[in-house]
């Protein structure tokens, strides 16, 4: 599993906090802008000392080190300009300005960096949290799940977060390598929860149901269940709340049998080509259950054959969009990248996405790729013997 938090936000999409938070890092080169204005015009009876000393303290509340040593640096290259201009070198009030300028400018820089400092610890630590928090609800994929190669990527949209509201697991089972991926509707810790909820239930209910639809049921009932604790999600959460989610499972046999609740389709990458296993019939999302009526009671099945690579994703992949608003195109990003491994394909797949969005991600993005490589008894005897399996070769 690789899990990797989202670039810095790209200039012009962000919030109003945000702009306001831009406006502040504008305001000490504003007012070092104003003195000179001031001074080098006939309002130069106002006394602008304290306007420029003031200046590196308000950069050190917005900005760094760096940031507050420019901005004293730049109010040290306006009170030397003006004091030229106004030839008040030698005069007290000049000495003392910059006397202040300097203590000021000293005390904001040390702030400046403690500040920074601790921020970074603190994003550190929350960090190491959520990594922890991360393994246990979305734990690793091992590499290696009977006839197939497994690999999974997670993506969080959020700065500074490493889960979100996607899920994803793959479970080998007496029925076969059994799969799920999903989205939850909605950020923060509800959606936490309801993922957690939904993993939970997969996790046991696919080592005792012979039935994929089943499965599905179990989600939907502990869904249900979390949803109901009193104050485990807020009003709107409750009343809009769902969950796409895709369950697949890859027997013996050369196919994939899929059970689709309003999640994006599979792709399968076959002999250089991506062909989209959509479903016959669009069922709900989990929690949407009453607004239709009986729902299908068996899974829908497709060639998998070794040599095939199968791909699940979240709408955070396909939804994607570039500086020109267009979507991220997935099949054909998946016939123009290669990787002989299922890990690096993923890698190369991700590269492309970020080549795509420039690095920023309006949503997370999980994708769980599988290589379909033989069966598992002629697997087993190649390893048993020393060989290397063949490859998969995209």
């Amino acid at each position: 599993m690789r899990s990797l938090s989202r670039s810095s936000p790209r200039p012009g999409t962000g919030s109003h906090g945000r702009v306001l938070f831009a406006l502040g890092q504008c305001l000490p080169f504003v007012i070092a802008l104003l003195v000179i204005v001031i001074e080098l015009t006939p309002a130069h009876v106002v006394y602008t000392g304290p306007l420029l000393t003031a200046t590196p303290a308000l950069a050190a509340v917005t900005m760094g080190p760096k940031g507050t040593l420019l901005a004293a640096a730049v109010a040290v290259m306006v009170s030397v300009t003006t004091a030229t201009y106004n030839q008040a070198w030698g005069t007290q009030q000049v000495y003392t300005n910059f006397l202040a300028l300097f203590l000021v400018s000293v005390a904001s820089i040390a702030t400046s960096s403690a500040v920074r400092t601790r921020r970074r610890n603190e994003l550190d630590q929350v960090r190491r949290i959520a990594t922890a928090a991360q393994e246990v609800i979305l734990r690793p994929v091992p590499p290696r799940l009977g006839p197939v190669r497994p690999a999974s990527m997670y993506l969080a949209a959020e700065a500074g977060a490493r889960i979100g509201g996607d899920l994803y697991d793959a479970v080998q089972t007496r029925y076969g390598v059994r799969m799920i991926v999903g989205d939850v509707r909605g950020k923060g810790l509800p959606a936490v929860r309801a993922a957690a909820a939904v993993l939970g239930a997969f996790r046991e209910a696919v080592h005792y149901e012979d039935d994929l639809v089943e499965v599905v049921r179990h989600c939907v009932a502990a869904l249900h269940r979390e949803c109901a604790v009193p104050g485990a999600f807020d009003q709107e959460a409750l009343m809009e709340g769902f969950v796409t989610a895709l369950v697949a499972q890859v027997p013996d046999g050369p196919v994939v049998e899929v059970v689709n609740r309003g999640h994006p389709p599979p792709l399968v990458l076959r002999n250089g080509k991506v062909h989209t296993l959509m479903p016959t019939s669009t069922l709900p999302p989990l929690e949407l259950e009453d607004f239709v009526g009986a729902l299908p009671d068996t899974a829908e099945s497709y060639p998998f054959a070794p040599g095939d690579r199968l791909l699940l994703y979240t709408d955070g992949v396909i939804e994607a969009r570039d500086r020109d608003n267009g979507f991220f195109p997935l099949p054909e990003a998946m016939e123009a990248v290669d990787g002989p491994t299922p890990q690096e394909f993923l890698e190369r797949l991700h590269q492309e996405l970020v080549r795509h969005t420039e690095g920023y991600l309006a949503d997370d993005v999980a994708m769980l790729l599988v290589d379909r490589v033989d069966r598992v008894d002629r697997v087993d005897r190649a390893g048993q013997t020393g060989e290397e399996p063949g490859e998969h070769a995209a």
